[in-house]
């Protein structure tokens, strides 16, 4: 076997990101010292963004298991869930949070591109597309600049593949100054029975890369993302991919024609790591090896070594098995839509890898050594409760004075950047392409995304408040998954699973292991109450910037992206006021609590607090008594109150609709915690008043509590029968403040 005898020493692997031990692992594994393309292949895929190793102890205890599932987390590309008709949902969010840090257009966009390819590599059509976005201050230059070149990027890349963009949420906070997170999330419907596996099988079974051709672009992407942030990392500018939406496009149609051909064995995007991680996953997944000859991949750069074309990043691109004596029929559909369809190798028995250049060999290593759940490390991180945690607890409602003008305290909440209008960002999406999107009927609390042919809809959100996570890691976990449960129920669905993606910092900081691991908790508490497994995503360390030797990390931000079913579309309910003089009645309980609150942060400049009050047992009853509110057909409208608290819920009731309302406050709490407080699990609906009576009877049944607000005006704002202006003067705040931030 001939080798690439270039010398490699621990000192070579420490440069890739490896440890000292793991460089021994390795030689260990060999037989013998690695050559550099083995050291190569090995960084990239014991890097964490590949093998998990710092996570994957914590990963394995989400519950996995519920009545919808079809594909569990880790089995394939994505999750796959039952949406009844013979009909599955195939969905997963992940993050492009360096890319985008450092090149804005190209990270987005990229990470658009991804997670479309993850979801139609398993035969599924995206059918919609979602978003989390976090940046620094609104104010801030560097912010701006983020922001306009993340939203143009995904904008750009998802308008032209042609999926609308249904939903999202977009926040600011200094902590992400620097190091901003761009979470995509993709959702596809597939017909039960017919997913394509990301697996290799079948000794003797030609080994196809189709798609753009292979450049530099995206070397070492996967270990770049998974090392700090510096003020040297404008030099790792060349990990950044650049993407192609029209390659893409083409690409969809053709794995679609192709999974209905029969010809197909398994199927991976090259994503992370490029041909190194799919060639090696695929066949530690099936039990095979690969022959894989490197000089035979279509690069579009002249002149690029072996090691370049294996960890390239380039994007547009898959590697797929197909069936001996079925090539012809795989290049015919690939030569159709004028894409690369090239065979580069072929399936084993073993599991090995084999890499050539030439036909000499230039890297020998087993499958599954590199991979998840074969040789790849798997560490137990120290975890320390942070100093802060207790501190936090110390807050006190009581040494924070009342405003003496709430009114206008009520305008400047509206026009904060977390609570504002954010049509600066949802204006540039295309929200209606393919006719999917029912959310544009009149807005929901999730985007319902209409099954054709059906009399089904899928719900789909993705949420998180970070703030909260970081006041208490488990708490604040569990809300984020409600709320998403939360909004999916308001609209009319059932939860049903979720995926998630899990935005830290560096998990060998004890502290924040600390948040990783409580956050796993909590996730986990609510998931299992709601019966909502964790079908995928992925996880992102080391998102913090290192600015003079000094560690900043972001809050602990595990986005939630989760998916329900409504069993009928009569049953959609959204947010708007319907109608004069319908009687506004509120959810669950409300706590003389500001805690965590936009409101106590950036209004009153507290920023230590705990999270606000939250009980996962009522949060449950008070989603389950909704649900049988919208069956029954009792409520006219709905929305649940998260930031800005019960003002802000109410405003965004009226201002979506042009009506006002007249409310009585509760003369127990304080005016400003009965508000603009963030206490959990409350959700406002409107009832008409000859259904008063049979809403009043279904409340009774199971306990919930429930309050009687007042009624919906004609466009005045009165609380405790003063007049706080018109829906008009406050929509005006809403709908421009940001816009204004951000173009100055």
């Amino acid at each position: 076997m001939a080798q690439n005898q270039n010398e490699v020493t621990v000192k070579t692997a420490t440069e890739m990101g490896l440890l000292p031990e793991e460089f021994d692992k390795i030689t260990e594994i060999l037989g013998r010292t690695p050559n550099f393309t083995e050291l190569s292949v090995y960084s990239v895929m014991w890097s964490e963004h590949c093998s998990y190793k710092n996570s994957i102890v914590w990963l394995k205890t989400l519950p996995k298991d519920g009545p919808h599932m079809l594909v569990k987390a880790g089995e394939e590309n994505a999750g796959l869930v039952d949406i009844g008709d013979g009909l599955a949902c195939a969905f997963k969010i992940e993050s492009h949070n360096h890319p985008s840090a450092l090149e804005p257009y190209q990270g987005a966009a990229t990470g658009v591109g991804g997670i479309n390819r993850d979801i139609f590599t398993m035969g599924a059509r995206p059918i919609a597309q979602l978003n989390s976005l976090r940046f620094g201050e609104a104010h801030e230059a560097r912010t701006k600049w983020l922001l306009k070149g993340v939203v143009k990027g995904i904008g750009d890349y998802g308008n032209a593949f042609g999926i609308p963009t249904v939903g999202g949420e977009v926040y600011f906070d200094k902590c992400y100054h620097q190091n901003p997170l761009v979470n995509a999330f993709s959702a596809g419907i597939l017909e039960v029975g017919t997913q394509i596996s990301a697996k290799s099988k079948g000794a003797g079974n030609p080994v196809y890369i189709v798609g753009s051709a292979t450049g530099r672009d995206g070397i070492h992407g996967a270990a770049f993302a998974s090392k700090d942030l510096s003020e040297d990392s404008a030099n790792d500018i060349p990990s950044v991919q650049v993407g192609d939406p029209f390659q893409e496009k083409l690409l969809l149609e053709a794995t679609m024609e192709l999974a209905k051909s029969g010809a197909v064995v398994g199927m991976q995007d090259m994503g992370a790591a490029g041909i190194t991680c799919s060639t090696s996953e695929m066949s530690a997944g099936g039990g095979f090896g690969m022959e894989v000859f490197l000089d035979k991949v279509p690069t579009r750069q002249e002149g690029m070594e072996p090691w370049e074309i294996l960890l390239s990043e380039s994007q547009e691109r898959m590697l797929v098995v197909v069936q001996k004596g079925r090539e012809k029929d795989v290049e015919a559909i690939f030569d159709k839509w004028d894409i690369h369809c090239e065979q580069i190798g072929v399936v084993t028995e073993g599991n090995t890898l084999n890499y050539y250049w030439n036909d000499a060999c230039i890297a020998t290593v087993p499958a599954d050594s590199l991979v998840l759940g074969g040789g790849a490390p798997i560490y137990y991180r120290e975890h320390r409760e942070p100093a802060y945690f207790q501190e936090y607890k110390l807050f006190d409602i009581n040494d924070v004075p009342e405003p003496e003008d709430i009114k206008d305290v009520a305008k400047k909440l509206v026009a904060l950047p977390n609570i504002a209008s954010k049509k600066f960002v949802y204006e540039q999406y295309d929200s209606m392409v393919g006719t999917v999107n029912m959310s544009t009927n009149g807005p929901t609390d999730a985007a319902i995304v209409n099954v054709k042919d059906s009399n089904r809809a899928i719900a789909m959100t993705v949420d998180c408040n970070s703030r909260y996570v970081h006041a208490d890691p488990k708490v604040g976990a569990m809300i984020a998954v409600s709320e998403a449960a939360r909004n999916i129920t308001v609209s009319g669905g059932k939860p049903s699973a979720i995926t998630n993606c899990l935005n830290f910092g560096n998990p060998y900081n004890p502290e924040v292991y600390w948040q990783f691991v409580n956050a796993i908790k909590g996730m986990s508490e609510a998931c299992l109450k709601f019966e909502t497994p964790v079908t995928g995503g992925n996880v992102s360390f080391y998102n913090h910037t290192v600015l003079k030797d000094k560690a900043e990390p972001v809050f602990p931000t595990p986005t939630i992206g989760m998916i329900g079913l409504v069993d009928d579309k009569k049953f959609i309910t959204t947010i708007p006021f319907k109608s004069k003089g319908h009687l506004i009645y509120m959810l669950g309980e409300n706590y003389n609590d500001i805690a965590s609150s936009e409101y106590l942060v950036n209004i009153l400049n507290v920023e230590k607090s705990p999270a606000p009050f939250f009980s996962l047992e009522a949060e449950y009853a008070v989603q389950m008594q909704t649900r049988m509110l919208i069956e029954k057909g009792v409520i006219a409208s709905a929305h649940d109150v998260s930031e800005g608290g019960l003002f802000v819920a109410l405003m965004e009731k009226a201002m979506t609709s042009g009506l006002g309302f007249d409310i009585t406050s509760d003369a127990d709490l304080r005016l400003d915690a009965y508000l603009f407080g963030e206490c959990q699990s409350r959700i406002v609906v409107t009832v008409e008043e000859d259904k008063e009576a049979d809403f009043i009877d279904l409340m009774m049944l199971n306990g919930v509590a429930f309050d009687l607000l007042g009624h919906v005006t004609k466009g005045s704002i009165r609380i405790d029968d003063e007049d706080w202006g018109h829906v008009s003067e406050y929509k005006e705040i809403y709908d421009n403040s940001l816009t204004n931030t951000l173009m100055q």
